[in-house]
């Protein structure tokens, strides 16, 4: 029991740092790239290439690379941080080119900046969209992360793999079960953060 609890904080450990850490990049790119389209559609497609490499392989080209590589948690939270980028800077230029030209242009007939109409207009009414990136985001990495245990980053991951190892049917379940249950709770905690937004924006 003390060995499960303590992947599972591993686990989520490595999930949390690396979405955080992708939301903090990809929300402002996703604005950069909604402004400078050329640009911006080049940087898309980066990061769609990034998903076309499967996980295993990813790890193995970075792991020789000075500062991001080496074995342990800092080359899994990187490549788990590359694959979270995507799905929100998608959704939250979705979100950003659902704000119709008319709000924006009633925003600046009120005397707003370019940054308070991000603030208080566009980001606001991008925000379900966000949090959906957000939570494909988040779920996806729960998945991915079990893969992270390959490289030594610890995670529900080291379960799997040794109940794969050993054939043992419990410690298999001790590594899914938890990381389902987490996936699940997240899909979950998003889904009503996005009604309890959706509720407010149409109340107001």
């Amino acid at each position: 029991m003390h060995s499960v609890l303590q992947h599972s904080l591993e686990h989520l450990w490595l999930v949390v740092i690396a979405v955080v850490a992708a939301a903090g990049v990809a929300i402002p790119l996703a604005v950069w790239c909604q402004r400078n389209r050329r640009m911006g559609g080049v940087v898309v497609r980066l990061t769609d290439a990034v998903q076309t490499v499967p996980s295993l392989a990813l790890f193995g080209l970075l792991l020789p690379l000075p500062l991001v590589g080496g074995i342990g948690e800092r080359l899994a939270i990187v490549v788990l941080f590359l694959y979270a980028l995507l799905p929100i800077l998608r959704n939250t230029l979705l979100g950003l080119d659902g704000v119709g030209e008319g709000v924006r242009e009633s925003a600046v007939a009120l005397g707003m900046t370019r940054g308070e109409i991000l603030r208080e207009v566009e980001l606001p009414l991008a925000a379900p969209a966000i949090l959906a990136g957000l939570r494909l985001a988040t779920v996806t990495t729960i998945g991915t992360a079990t893969v992270g245990a390959a490289i030594g980053a610890g995670g529900l991951g080291v379960l799997l793999y040794r109940g794969l190892a050993t054939v043992e049917t419990e410690l298999l379940l001790a590594g899914a079960l938890p990381a389902a249950a987490m996936a699940m709770g997240a899909d979950w905690v998003f889904q009503w953060i996005e009604d309890k937004l959706s509720i407010s924006g149409r109340r107001r």
